[in-house]
């Protein structure tokens, strides 16, 4: 180092030193790590000779100290250490290991609510009080969108504040999709100066995000391992909202009535797409992604076991890929698409706009003016629902006729635990006259003719007792 002066070894491996690119005269001490190719360097705080050896030797010493007792040497704070985790999910996305769209996601909640939270705060003086209070700090610093999780009252400052960090994700968003803004998005506090609260969901997933860091910190020995976080606050769960059978008859009844109400030919184009992608993802429970992804190619007619058509697709997504099979209908529904579609070459993509260039947002804005025109926009939890929601309602119908647990994961590429956790609630309408079997009021349901014949063999059976009853002995 060429800005290095009286320059001084005091053993090997520690030097004492003066900068000669500063204008004070303190000393410093360079120390080398044990079995490793680093350094630590300190400013010792005075321009005493003397003093500065005895320092010196006091800063190797703590340096021992702490590799022996696993404490780390060097302080980090978190903002640098998230850095460095995000830079190695955006290496794993360049490698195919996840998903292109997770690094976006991770980088949104990483400079965004984490950066204010702990970015200055030293890594290794993240404990369980800073851990376990981010649920608190987030319902008490941030805004949801959603009146559900109830509202709160904030000053004139706090709502102006919560609108610009709105506008801000809301021009992130579009530019992560690829929409050129042209002039700054604004969004007007309310004149209530209500906002409603964080969800618990979007809490827990930035704290699995928080956890991810620590971990990471932990593997590059930046804290010890007591500093992994394994445990979440328990939060509330908000079950996935489905379309019902009922609701699924109305979406498709109401949806040709939408497509022949259309003025334009564009118009009539889009509506039909759309509506033809809900009966796709409502009969494959197809990711979003994965049907973004979908390609001509990907589709094959097959036969099952019995000799019945049937159609095949190979679905990529979240960084995996799968096939899964799918009624003749679907592919039916897919032969309308490419009748109309501009690009039907076996590598096109299937969901395209009007020009043939793929679509980028799915038809999200029509999906929702169709969900609008059929009164279907909000579930039962008060979401509004959205393109995943047609993945839940192929969940629910099939476990509601019987599909095997084990065969619908794989075929929705999940685990059996993911169903069981977010569709648990399905086994126990499907089998509610077990359930309530022996509650007053309740009977099971039979056939006319079965009832009639348990009947009449309950009244023979009872005839018998009576009739031993009366019998000399």
């Amino acid at each position: 180092m060429a800005f290095v002066t009286e320059k001084e070894e005091l053993k090997p491996g520690l030097i004492l030193f003066r900068r000669g690119d500063v204008d004070h005269r303190m000393w410093y001490c360079r120390m080398k790590m044990p079995k490793a190719d680093r350094y630590k360097t300190v400013s010792l705080k005075t321009t005493d000779i003397s003093a500065a050896r005895e320092r010196a030797f006091d800063q190797d010493a703590d340096v021992r100290f702490r590799i022996k007792h696993d404490v780390p040497v060097f302080n980090r704070p978190f903002r640098d250490v998230a850095h460095e985790y995000l830079l190695t999910q955006e290496a794993r996305a360049k490698r195919g290991e996840i998903s292109a769209a997770r690094p976006k996601k991770l980088r949104a909640v990483i400079e965004g609510t984490l950066d204010r939270y702990a970015g200055s705060a030293q890594v290794h003086l993240i404990g369980d009080e800073r851990w376990g209070g981010y649920p608190a700090w987030r319902r008490e610093n941030g805004a949801g969108r959603h009146r559900r999780n109830g509202v709160r009252e904030v000053t004139a400052d706090a709502a102006q504040t919560f609108a610009d960090h709105e506008a801000e994700r809301r021009t992130k968003v579009q530019q992560t999709l690829g929409i050129r803004v042209l002039k700054p998005i604004e969004v007007k506090p309310s004149e209530e100066r209500v906002v409603p609260f964080i969800s618990d969901s979007t809490i827990r997933f930035e704290m699995s995000i928080f956890g991810a860091i620590m971990n990471y910190a932990v593997k590059k020995r930046y804290v010890p391992a007591s500093q992994r976080f394994d445990e979440r606050p328990k939060l509330k769960t908000m079950r996935r909202d489905e379309f019902t059978l009922e609701e699924y008859r109305k979406l498709h009844t109401v949806g040709r009535k939408w497509i022949a109400e259309a003025d334009k030919p564009s118009s009539v184009w889009y509506r039909t797409v759309t509506y033809n992608l809900i009966l796709i993802a409502c009969n494959t429970g197809m990711r979003p992604a994965e049907m973004k992804n979908l390609r001509w190619r990907d589709i094959m007619p097959a036969k099952d076991r019995e000799g019945r058509e049937i159609v095949v697709l190979f679905v990529q997504g979240k960084g995996k890929s799968r096939k899964l099979v799918a009624p003749k209908s679907v592919g039916d529904y897919l032969e309308r698409i490419r009748a109309i579609s501009k690009a039907t070459e076996p590598y096109d993509r299937v969901f395209t706009n009007v020009t043939g260039k793929p679509a980028k947002t799915l038809y999200s804005s029509l999906i929702a003016d169709l969900l609008n025109e059929a009164n279907l926009r909000e579930g039962t939890q008060g979401v509004p629902r959205s393109t995943y929601c047609f993945r839940h309602t192929y969940a629910t119908l099939r476990l509601q006729e019987g599909v095997d647990v084990y065969f619908l994961a794989e075929q929705m590429g999940t685990s059996v635990h993911m169903i069981e956790s977010h569709y648990g609630h399905v086994n126990t309408i499907k089998h509610a006259d077990r359930v309530l079997q022996g509650m007053a009021g309740w009977e099971l349901p039979q056939p006319d003719d079965t009832r009639a014949k348990a009947s009449k063999a309950a009244e023979t059976h009872d005839k018998g007792k009576r009739g031993q009853r009366h019998k000399p002995r």
